[in-house]
């Protein structure tokens, strides 16, 4: 392995360990900010045990993201300079607004919303939490806007004197074709996430004898994870089409990938629920397919044409020429590893279906107070978080890998982009290190989350009520709820 080698494995394994808690994270938020919202309205205990319950859990995830987070912006630096010389104007100004404002946004009203229990009225400390989901809203569009812009650059001129990319236009950056299909699948995708690990949790406690008596409430958190897992199930079934055809138009070769179809299709293109090929990937052998499936997904006609790999293949080598010298441009030129986008693109899909589908017969087997088999919820309830989990990981590695060879689309290689200091040493450590580190967090999570799990919601706590000017005693000192 050379140094480019290390250093997209160990992009990739930083990027979806990472990514393992933004989804939980931004739609827990939202998850907890409607639960406290209603115990507020409603007054009932169990809203507010689920909240803090939750809660617990939230902030443990949300640690232990920001320690994995910080270490994407230093593998930039360290094995990726070259790239972030050449995207550094046009990455700066999102990236900035990111930092300073909705992260700060964030941890400023979780802060109150973790101290605040008996500082702040009830109705303040709810909206702490919805200002928290805001902030992680805001974070992620600065942070999608920067990765639309290597699937779709806009906005920009290029210096040869410099050899940079320059902003030109933020607002064209921030509002990218791209940026305006993905951002809501991803905000969905998180939704979705959140609602299997309420639904997973909750059965996982209902079914346990020690906390029989809170089986209502357990059941009653179900139901709830059930319907947001299925509502935003539907959210991302729909913006994954629309993102699908925004896809098939900027970036025709990711869609050609996704299908492994080689040849282009004029009309009512087929797709391929399963396909078995040779294994460079560049030949099909067998294949089960739905006609005009894939023309729908890509043009939104069944009679729409889809561009093959073949000949994009041909007119990117002619609009982009050939350098054969460089690993990138050998035979199978400007195409990504087939095999990886087709199965990753099936398996996000696949797994998004399987956990929509049983979240709708976890609300069938739960309707009218009813209560499933230990079996059946036991089954669904532990694996429903683990598929969206996956099929967000999955989704990540189709988008990212389906550029390539580019890293910045149109304009820079990954092998460009590489460090040129770095030894092959160097990278192996760094590699190494990281790596287990993270294994080492991993390690840490689990242990915490399952311990927390495990005993469940805290017993019900009358917390003060706080006037609208603030406590009784404002000298006394805040003090950390969890």
């Amino acid at each position: 392995m050379d140094v480019l080698d290390i250093a997209r494995w160990q992009f990739g394994i930083i990027t979806v360990y990472h990514f393992l808690f933004v989804p939980l994270t931004i739609g827990l938020t939202a998850v907890i900010a409607g639960l406290e919202t209603a115990w507020v309205r409603t007054g009932k205990e169990d809203y507010l045990r689920l909240t803090k319950f939750f809660g617990k859990l939230f902030l443990i995830n949300f640690a232990i993201g920001v320690v994995t987070g910080i270490v994407q912006e230093f593998q930039f630096g360290m094995n990726w300079s070259d790239y972030s010389r050449f995207v550094g104007d046009v990455f700066g100004a999102p990236l900035a607004v990111e930092g300073l404002l909705a992260f700060f946004l964030e941890s400023t009203f979780l802060g109150l919303w973790i101290f605040g229990w008996d500082k702040l009225p009830r109705g303040l400390h709810a909206a702490c939490m919805w200002l928290v989901h805001l902030g992680t809203l805001a974070s992620s569009w600065f942070i999608l806007a920067a990765n639309s812009w290597m699937q779709h650059p806009v906005g920009y001129r290029f210096n040869a004197e410099s050899g940079r990319a320059e902003l030109t236009d933020f607002w064209a950056v921030m509002f990218n074709k791209v940026q305006v299909v993905t951002f809501p699948h991803v905000v969905f995708a998180a939704y979705m996430t959140a609602g299997t690990f309420v639904l997973g949790v909750s059965a996982y406690l209902y079914m346990k004898k020690r906390h029989e008596a809170d089986r209502p409430m357990y059941h009653h958190a179900i139901r709830i994870g059930a319907v947001v897992t299925l509502l935003a199930g539907l959210g991302v079934a729909i913006t994954g089409d629309l993102q699908g055809k925004v896809m098939t138009e900027v970036q025709p070769m990711k869609m050609a990938a996704a299908e492994g179809l080689y040849e282009t299709s004029e009309s009512c293109a087929p797709f391929s629920v399963f396909t078995v090929g040779t294994p460079d990937g560049k030949e099909e052998k067998f294949a089960v397919t739905v006609p005009c499936l894939l023309s729908f997904l890509g043009t939104g006609s069944f009679d729409g044409t889809v561009e093959g790999i073949n000949p994009l293949r041909e007119e990117y080598a002619e609009t982009y020429g050939s350098d054969p010298t460089s690993k990138a441009f050998t035979e199978g030129d400007y195409t990504p590893v087939i095999p990886v986008t087709y199965w990753s693109f099936r398996f996000m899909m696949g797994l998004g279906f399987f956990a929509a589908g049983g979240a709708a017969l976890i609300l069938w087997l739960t309707r009218k107070g009813r209560t499933p088999g230990v079996r059946w919820l036991g089954v669904l309830g532990l694996s429903l978080p683990i598929a969206t989990t996956l099929a967000s990981s999955w989704g990540w590695i189709f988008t990212e890998m389906g550029r390539q060879p580019w890293v910045v689309f149109g304009l820079m290689t990954t092998e460009s982009g590489v460090s040129p200091g770095v030894s092959v040493f160097e990278a192996a450590t760094s590699l190494v290190v990281l790596t287990s580190l993270y294994a080492l967090l991993a390690v840490i999570e689990v242990k915490l989350l399952v311990t927390y799990i495990r005993k469940g919601a805290d017993p019900y706590e009358e917390p003060p009520r706080v006037k609208v000017g603030g406590s009784d005693d404002e000298d006394a000192p805040l003090t950390f709820a969890y």
